[in-house]
């Protein structure tokens, strides 16, 4: 499936430049948009590898791995192992977030609870994520994980509660629907939800919020 975007050769050469790093490269795992991307090992590590797309329309990886840093410590994102230039391509690898995306499966309150935690974070930092409202990039797990910040931004104003919040309850859309069904959600809870989302927007003060999910 990939080899029209890289060679067996330019592959091998490509594990070999990883070794030397202490990274093995083991399996294609998916094509994104900018970068090829596979599962490899650091140490015991479960690791991603990403490696720039000889086609692709816009350099994204460096921007990731600057907001990796950034996260670092703070428990959003799994952690930066390596970043760098191979033959001319960026490369970057991160530890594996190990769950199933929300936009295939139903959280429990735990994880509400911690997305909204998550991403209130990511408000306070500066960092628009971009791309929380497809479900996506939100791993669910027994620690819930927000990935990929390829077209994350620090100079955007941040949305990431308002955005995650919306896509989880208030907008029509397979997530919402099973998160209304599972927890019987009424139409007051959503009218309040989009009073204390307004409130938010002014007072970046989520506690009124965390009071509504912890009612569920």
């Amino acid at each position: 499936m990939h080899n029209y975007l890289i060679s067996q050769k330019e592959l091998e050469k490509f594990k070999g430049f990883l070794e030397k790093r202490g990274i093995k490269l083991e399996k294609f795992y998916s094509k994104g948009t900018t970068s090829l991307i596979f599962l490899g090992k650091e140490r015991n590590k479960e690791v991603i590898i990403k490696l720039e797309r000889l086609d692709t329309p816009r350099k994204n990886l460096q921007r990731e791995a600057n907001i990796l840093r950034v996260l670092k410590g703070h428990e959003i994102s799994p952690l930066l192992i390596d970043y760098g230039i191979f033959e001319n391509r960026e490369f970057l690898v991160r530890e594996f977030a190990i769950g199933e995306p929300l936009l295939y499966t139903t959280p429990e309150k735990d994880h509400l609870l911690q997305i909204l935690e998550e991403t209130y974070k990511l408000d306070l930092l500066g960092i628009d994520h971009g791309q929380i409202q497809g479900g996506k990039h939100i791993i669910i797990g027994d620690h819930v994980w927000i990935i990929d910040f390829e077209k994350a931004s620090l100079r955007r104003k941040p949305k990431n509660v308002t955005t995650a919040m919306a896509m989880i309850f208030l907008n029509n859309n397979v997530i919402s629907k099973r998160v209304r069904e599972k927890f019987k959600i009424n139409p007051m809870f959503l009218e309040t939800l989009r009073k204390e989302l307004k409130q938010y927007k002014e007072t970046k003060n989520i506690e009124k919020i965390k009071e509504l999910l912890c009612g569920l």
